[in-house]
């Protein structure tokens, strides 16, 4: 009986929605055959446009109206021109090609007398917020908002549209010109201004600190005008707490700058900080009057513990902290816990913080997720040698019932502390591997990857790590990140074993081998390799290896086959001079920087205001504290070059430690194994004066191509030279390892590798460690490039050797900082037609010199970085591809959508790229087309 009603409830909600369509068919042609006829008054435009958002408002396409609507705006009837903008700012996007028409009567609206007119053409900018409206109208905003004349509401919006703008393209508005007359806005009678100028500073400080440094003294003077002063409105006070988020925006902004010198300001801000403590003692009337006195005392506290750690009324915090953790309501314990783990990233001593371990462990367990979080980030930030085997304990007994959003930072977190403050080769090695026994699927590479780096790299962990691995492996329970950490270990250091009970070598390879079928074909390979360094090791099982060789030459997964035959090939040989040579024992890693912490700092990155403070101990806030003494520098030498980039560091070694090396912060996540982590440039070459006059290298433009879709290879030799490039990207950041072989018969010297400037680039290069190659010899060069504008040509590489130089060009394009996008076929279709034919579309049709293979094809696509969407075309032989560009802080980021068309009879190419940038568009188009052509 239900599914009947069911079934007729369908059926009538059928019909509705067909009468709906009719209704809504009839209405379209109706407004259109109006708008044809033309001789419509302002009050028919705006009836029929009202009509068309309605219906868009329901969900219905709308692809015409959208030039009455345009007309509307310039109408003097104020009903006539607000609907006007209605329609514009929900029918138009800032790509749209009617934008234009629109700023011309956008800008006559904002210099008009009439306020209100002003406000409607404020609205328009913030929601369209196109490059073209930020170009063309940021200075009308900016006189607006400065303009003594203005009425209050029209600065306040006037504000908030500066500001949207320079969220969206913060390379077209003058800002840094601008910041005296901003600033002093802050000054103004009317809270609402006030506010609105100080949330704009709030956000434009964190960029241009030194620029907008005067904004110190104006948030402390605004402060003491409510704290002190009690200058305000009545207006303006939320349940007896005076202007509650003007407070909490100068307590902030003040957060962004290192401590004053000035004894006078300190003692203010002091005063400032206890009448705000004081205050909150008041016990609340109700729960809006909770929120307002919380949200002031913890931004207060956050800004004491940033002025000094140490201090009386730190300790106060301390002590009200102490208590809030414990609080019945979610969102105060949520805040205590945060500032908490605050107060534990720049204290001297934790002890204060541990009086409340019990509790801050038993908010793991609490009912709402966002606090476990919290809980979490203050266990990791209070950990110490002291505490560490307990927190480390806890944190892995919580992941076995943990939530699956949490598992992975969990897995994260419990890895560095076990690292960083193990005092003996055993408890690593155990909490590791009871970690990735545990955690599982959630176990990264880059743990694992760190586990193999360290046992490797201590002679005295390697015995004691293979006995306990084979125990894990010799258990019914299936974990693949285990299979993976047991083959490795044991076909390195099994040998180590061989001769205690329970770890022959016929039982440690039946532990790896029962795994085998249900791993996936990446760690099949893999154990592979562990296979036939057991031959090498253990000869009296050689027979059951050569067995799996011998299976696994026919499997349909090339690479399995080629190690199987390989392997077997080797492991028959008439004598074992092969095999003892390809499976000598691994030598020990280079001292290269962990992964773990820079994959931990990915995953907390902000989505609003920067942080002031990372998650962790006093050590991993110590480059913090540096950029902030670097601030006060330049501020006091006032107009120097900006601060470098922070980086996150972690904490010193201790002396009964492991000697396991600290993790700094890169620009990307890559595999300890991969060869590629050592690339931190913590010094850079000198400056020195590029050449000019050279010309680059014959035959550079091979390497060069290619090298543009894929990440290693040779860029260029000679017979004096070879120059190989590794290279990995992720974001707007990329970092490369440069190889120079010397392929004389006598040393090079004087070695020196130098970039060229480039606008859209920041470039560093790694300091040379060696200045001359011995013949047949090869040398490393880091480099690390982040890109921050939109660009066509790289920067140029000089390589100097022997009193002579190497120009060629870095094999840096565009694709290289796109990101592969996975997207459903309706989603791209709707995309692809959002950004419309030329001039955003770019479309060529070629020949192929060669014959087209479409996994060639592939290849080459993938190799650009284009994540290929399947079965989205009708056409099987046809790809389409869709990514995201990440132009840096002044490019942003960018879509790409491809669509290529092969045509296997004719050996032609119809290639088709839609960004919603014109010279993207042509650039990634001829790109693509060269490696296509030539098939290379």
């Amino acid at each position: 009986m239900r599914g009947l009603t069911l079934f007729i409830a369908d059926i009538r909600n059928c019909r509705v929605r067909e009468l709906e369509e009719k209704r809504i068919n009839k209405e379209m042609a109706n407004i259109r055959s109006k708008f044809k006829e033309g001789n419509l008054n302002g009050y028919q435009k705006k009836k029929y446009v009202c009509k068309l958002l309605y219906m868009y408002i329901l969900g219905w396409d709308i692809d015409f109206g959208h030039l009455e609507a345009v007309n509307l705006i310039s109408s003097q009837v104020y009903s006539e021109k607000q609907i006007g903008y209605l329609a514009v700012t929900l029918l138009f996007h800032e790509n749209s090609d009617l934008v234009r028409l629109v700023v011309n009567s956008t800008k006559k609206d904002l210099d008009d007398m009439n306020e209100i007119n002003n406000c409607l053409a404020l609205h328009a900018i913030a929601n369209i917020g196109g490059r073209e409206m930020a170009e063309s109208l940021a200075n009308d905003v900016h006189r607006l908002l400065i303009s003594p004349t203005s009425k209050s509401f029209v600065k306040k919006k006037a504000a908030l549209t500066l500001l949207r703008l320079f969220r969206k393209y913060p390379d077209v508005i003058p800002v840094t010109d601008w910041a005296e007359r901003i600033i002093n806005l802050m000054d103004e009678y009317d809270l609402g201004v006030a506010l609105s100028v100080t949330t704009l500073v709030l956000v434009l400080a964190q960029t241009f600190p030194i620029e907008y440094a005067n904004c110190y003294g104006k948030a402390v003077n605004r402060l003491k005008r409510i704290l002190v002063d009690r200058d305000y409105s009545l207006d303006y006070i939320y349940y007896k707490v005076p202007t509650p988020w003007l407070q909490v925006k100068c307590l902030r902004l003040l957060q962004y700058y290192p401590p004053p010198d000035d004894p006078k300001l300190r003692s203010d801000i002091s005063e400032l900080l206890q009448i705000i403590i004081t205050n909150s003692q008041d016990a609340p009337k109700n729960v809006q009057h909770s929120n307002a006195q919380n949200a002031v005392l913890f931004e207060a506290i956050n800004l004491a513990i940033h002025l000094d750690s140490n201090s009386t009324i730190c300790a106060q915090a301390a002590q009200l902290l102490g208590r809030f953790i414990s609080s019945k309501e979610t969102n105060v314990r949520y805040l205590g816990l945060e500032t908490m783990a605050h107060l534990a990233a720049c204290v001297d001593s934790l002890a204060p913080i541990k009086r409340h371990q019990e509790t801050i462990l038993m908010s793991l367990r609490d009912k709402d997720i966002s606090v476990r979080r919290r809980g979490l980030d203050l266990l990791y930030s209070m950990c110490d040698t002291s505490n560490a085997k307990v927190i480390v304990s806890e944190l892995l007994r919580y992941l076995q019932v943990a939530d699956y959003a949490m598992r992975e930072e969990m897995v994260l977190k419990i890895a560095i502390l076990a690292e960083k403050f193990a005092t003996a080769y055993s408890w690593y090695v155990d909490i590791i591997l009871q970690l990735i026994s545990t955690a599982g699927e959630q176990v990264g590479e880059e743990v694992w990857y760190r586990v193999v780096q360290i046992v490797t790299n201590n002679e005295e962990l390697q015995e004691y790590a293979a006995k306990t691995v084979l125990n894990y492996l010799g258990s019914p329970q299936y974990n693949e990140t285990m299979v993976k950490v047991g083959a490795y270990i044991l076909g390195e250091f099994g040998h180590l074993i061989a001769n205690y009970p329970g770890c022959s070598p016929i039982e440690q390879f039946n532990a790896v081998h029962s795994k085998f079928n249900l791993c996936s074909l990446q760690t099949r390979a893999l154990m592979l390799t562990t296979y036939v360094k057991f031959v090498n090791l253990f000869p009296e099982i050689k027979g059951q290896v050569l067995n799996v060789f011998n299976q696994y030459r026919y499997v349909l997964d090339s690479e399995l086959q080629q190690r199987a035959c390989e392997y077997l090939s080797i492991s028959t040989m008439p004598t074992d001079d092969m095999l003892q040579t390809v499976c000598e024992e691994m030598p020990p890693f280079p001292e290269r920087e962990s992964t773990l912490l820079l994959k931990l700092n990915q995953k907390h990155g902000d989505t609003e205001d920067k942080r002031v403070w990372v998650i962790g101990g006093k050590e991993a806030n110590a480059e913090q504290q540096d950029g902030l003494k670097r601030i006060a520098t330049l501020r006091a030498n006032s107009y120097s070059e900006a601060s470098p980039r922070q980086q996150i560091t972690a904490g010193p070694k201790h002396s009964n430690s492991i000697s396991i090396p600290a993790t700094t912060s890169s620009s990307s996540g890559s595999h300890d194994l991969l060869g590629l982590d050592d690339l931190t440039l913590q010094d850079s070459t000198p400056a020195k004066a590029l050449p000019t006059n050279i010309p680059l290298a014959p035959g550079y433009e091979l390497g060069y191509n290619r090298l543009l879709y894929t990440t290693e290879g040779v860029l260029y030799e000679d017979n004096q030279a070879q120059v190989s490039v590794k290279s990995e990207y992720h974001g707007a950041q990329g970092r490369l390892a440069i190889y120079i072989s010397n392929k004389l018969s006598f040393p090079m010297s004087q070695i020196s590798v130098q970039t060229s400037d480039h606008a859209s680039f920041q470039v560093n290069v790694a300091a040379p460690h060696q200045h001359t190659i011995a013949p047949g010899a090869q040398i490393q060069r880091l480099i690390q490039i982040e890109c921050m504008d939109i660009f066509m040509e790289p920067p140029s590489l000089f390589i100097g050797f022997n009193g002579q130089t190497l120009h060629l060009k870095l094999p840096v394009a565009l694709p290289k900082f796109q990101e592969p996008v996975e997207m459903d076929g309706p989603s791209f279709f709707k995309r692809w037609n959002q950004i419309g034919g030329p001039p955003r579309e770019s479309q060529a049709i070629f020949s192929s010199q060669v014959s087209i293979k479409l996994d060639q094809v592939s290849n080459i696509l993938r190799g650009f970085r284009f994540g290929l969407l399947q079965g989205v075309d009708p056409n099987a032989n046809n790809f389409v591809g869709v990514g995201v560009i990440n132009a840096g802080s002044k490019g942003g980021k960018i879509g790409a959508l491809l669509r290529l068309e092969p045509n296997l009879e004719e050996n032609m190419y119809r290639l088709t790229i839609r960004t919603p940038s014109e010279t993207v568009s042509d650039h990634l188009r001829s790109l693509l087309q060269l490696p296509l052509t030539t098939g290379q």
